[in-house]
């Protein structure tokens, strides 16, 4: 079936208005956590063919999260979608005014390789709390997990509701032409940059979940034992393709030494002494991006790691001194599990440098100091982050997911998923029990007792 074919039969399914019942929902949500959970170990096979994830981290950092995600969803979804009532202004005496989630429509996800699992499910769930329908659209380079989320959809659902198109770009090219009334994109800020210019064409709004270059500070009064064990994890897992992995770290030249030695211990202690050959060590997605990333080894001086293994596409753990500004590897994200390390001297200069760059998806800073923790969240803007750890802002469903200027726009995860693909409508409820007659034209009086009121 075409994109154009399938957008117009969910646009005819969602006007049926099928889709808005809280029942509808919770039952769609209980079909989609069923059909996961009978799945999982096929799930976990297709990742580890797609990227060499081990178990753990296939269930930690992707089927366990959607079904968390679905657990918290499905026990708040009713609040959620009931009227809000708001406070009625003292020019609207009488009325009474209320906010109403209403679902946007056909909505089209966009997922990327990294996490080619938990970065389609997750934003369907969100489509599917609101009310919409929705086509998924997965990476064709994770092309395992691509088949199975393929087959898991077409068997719990119907096309009409939700469907997936795999293939390449051309297939996300067609679809992005089409009218759909949300996208959800997950990728590249260079690709994001195409998606919002197709999106603008249809004035679709869109949701995007983008990268950067994401920045560590360890500044001199961290616990640097805890700091490299938690960075390595953030970096390295993944073999380092995670959007919100850190991008660079900037150490206080005081703590460099020991920082960086507490990193080896790290490495050794998660990977073994020859991280090439650990069965559960991560590979890179394909050859190209291997050339990328191979390429960067180039720039300073490997301190830790620095070996790669082009037939098995795999990129030791590898720290880098000696970086500076003007070498490729800090001209774009990383993207891979190379961790350059530069230096500071005062926090200023490293709030400075990065606040000199684009606006970064994720920061972590790791300090003791109350102080020093709260200037740094002040002063430098970006999407989440973590004070004295990595990632674990993106795990938990209380709080929002998402970027700031180029890292992304627009977040989701638990309540913002469901607002991201609803459009929250008011409705003002005014009575007709009195009239104001001050407010029509020609009132005796009028402008005065309006004047007033609007003070």
């Amino acid at each position: 079936m075409n994109g154009s074919l399938l957008l117009e039969k969910q646009q005819v399914y969602y006007r049926t208005g099928a889709t808005r019942s809280l029942e509808f929902r919770l039952a769609q949500l209980a079909k989609l956590r069923q059909a996961i959970v009978e799945r999982e170990d096929a799930i976990m096979l297709a990742l580890r063919e797609d990227l060499n994830r081990s178990e753990q981290e296939a269930f930690m950092l992707e089927i366990g999260l959607v079904l968390k995600e679905i657990s918290f969803v499905r026990k708040r979804l009713k609040r959620w979608m009931k009227p809000a009532k708001v406070k009625t202004a003292l020019t609207h005496a009488g009325s009474k005014g209320y906010i109403v989630p209403e679902p946007l429509g056909t909505a089209l996800i966009i997922a990327p390789w990294n996490y080619p699992f938990q970065l389609a499910a997750a934003p369907l769930v969100g489509a599917i709390a609101a009310g919409n329908t929705a086509v998924l659209k997965p990476s064709e380079l994770s092309p395992a997990v691509s088949s199975i989320l393929s087959s898991l959809i077409q068997d719990t659902f119907d096309p009409s509701y939700i469907a997936v198109m795999e293939g390449g770009v051309e297939v996300s090219r067609e679809l992005l032409n089409l009218p759909f009334d949300k996208i959800f994109f997950t990728g590249s800020v260079n690709v994001g940059k195409q998606v919002m210019a197709a999106a603008a064409k249809h004035l679709t709004p869109v949701t995007l979940e983008l990268g950067g270059k994401s920045p560590a500070i360890v500044h001199h009064d961290a616990n640097l034992k805890l700091a490299a064990r938690r960075l390595a994890f953030g970096k390295f897992i993944n073999a380092g393709q995670t959007c919100i992995a850190p991008d660079y770290v900037l150490v206080h030249r005081s703590a460099e030494g020991e920082f960086v030695e507490q990193m080896r211990k790290a490495v050794a202690k998660f990977y073994g002494a020859e991280p090439l050959t650990h069965p559960d060590y991560g590979r890179i997605i394909s050859e190209r991006h291997f050339s990328r990333l191979a390429g960067f080894l180039r720039d300073g001086e490997a301190v830790i790691g620095g070996r790669a293994d082009e037939l098995a596409l795999r990129i030791e753990p590898t720290v880098l001194t000696v970086v500076d500004w003007s070498m490729p590897i800090m001209q774009e994200e990383i993207f891979g599990p190379i961790l350059p390390v530069l230096v500071y001297d005062e926090l200023q200069e490293a709030i400075d440098l990065i606040n000199a760059r684009p606006k970064p998806l994720a920061l972590y800073l790791f300090s003791e100091n109350p102080a020093i923790q709260k200037r740094v969240t002040e002063a430098v803007p970006f999407g989440g982050g973590c004070i004295n750890d990595t990632l674990m802002h993106l795990a938990t469903p209380y709080l929002p997911f998402g970027g700031v200027g180029e890292s992304g726009t627009g977040a989701y995860h638990g309540e913002y998923s469901f607002k991201t693909f609803s459009h929250m409508k008011s409705v003002l409820k005014q009575t007709t029990k009195f009239d104001f007659a001050f407010r029509y034209p020609s009132a005796k009086g009028g402008l005065s007792i309006i004047r007033r009121l609007m003070k």
